[in-house]
């Protein structure tokens, strides 16, 4: 099964994507699941995971009522407020929908860049890993340090790195993230998404700017701790669906079948499908 592990869905007048604002012009618009389905049977792709876009639980309920009537949508990772005293009653509420897989904070946009860290928070990660629920962590390459100490606090969680921790490719300035990639692939059992990447490389999306952040992702985490993710529809800013498609099948040419594989639906499956993980 080939698996997109990261698309988004929206609807405007739900009224609660802040930062959603008419400048954004090519995805200032609804996107639902009729706009990804022709997308999807061209590129082949069995099955996806809908993450969250709103930090509101009403809209992890609207992402689990279209997954509830499009059979495709294998999962949806949501949002709960992580620091509220009922947050573990709202996992246990919305994990009765079996579509439900997990948890995105959006740290990237939290003024603390240690917010990670918050003590007040120790409980519900582990109740995440009771209940094997995934953790995806929105982070930029600042956050990276903080982030390895959370999994080394928390060893057991679930965890994968969305967009590949959004390194400063236009600038080519990678070197410190390299490094704190490097740190949590050897310390953590952490996944990380080959996703977001060409809204990263400024004007210059191509091959030869993308190939070093995922050159290095694949000698750090290798391939069966990496999944392919069209950020779709936030990719229109700077591709298309299937031009990002066959990129990142450019960049892993050189793997093998199984390897392959893995990363365009394996590793998914086995990270949010599998609650034998």
């Amino acid at each position: 099964m080939r698996i997109d592990s990261h698309q988004h869905f929206w609807r405007l007048k739900r009224g609660d994507y802040g930062w959603l604002t008419p400048e954004l012009g090519a995805i200032y618009r609804d996107f639902e699941p009729a706009d990804l389905e022709p997308l999807l049977k061209q590129a082949s792709i069995d099955a996806t995971i809908a993450v969250q876009a709103s930090d509101t639980v009403a809209e992890t309920e609207f992402l689990l009522s279209l997954a509830e009537r499009t059979p495709w949508i294998a999962g949806v990772v949501g949002w709960v407020d992580m620091e509220a005293t009922d947050a573990i009653a709202t996992l246990d509420r919305l994990a009765r929908n079996p579509k439900f897989k997990g948890v995105r904070p959006m740290i990237q946009g939290l003024a603390d860049d240690d917010w990670i860290l918050r003590p007040a928070l120790d409980r519900v990660f582990s109740a995440l890993v009771e209940r094997s629920l995934t953790f995806d962590a929105l982070v930029l390459p600042r956050h990276l340090p903080r982030l390895l100490k959370r999994l080394e606090r928390t060893p057991e969680l679930a965890c994968v790195i969305d967009h590949g921790a959004k390194p400063h490719l236009a600038t080519g300035e990678i070197g410190q993230w390299k490094s704190d990639m490097a740190a949590i692939a050897a310390n953590t059992e952490a996944f990380c998404k080959l996703s977001g990447l060409v809204t990263e490389a400024g004007a210059d999306v191509s091959i030869e700017t993308i190939r070093p952040a995922t050159d290095h992702l694949l000698q750090t985490f290798g391939p069966s701790r990496l999944m392919f993710g069209s950020d779709w529809p936030v990719l229109n800013l700077a591709s298309s669906y299937l031009d990002w498609l066959a990129m990142t099948h450019e960049l892993t040419a050189r793997l093998t079948v199984e390897e392959r594989s893995g990363i365009f639906g394996g590793n998914a499956a086995r990270f949010y499908l599998d609650t034998d993980r």
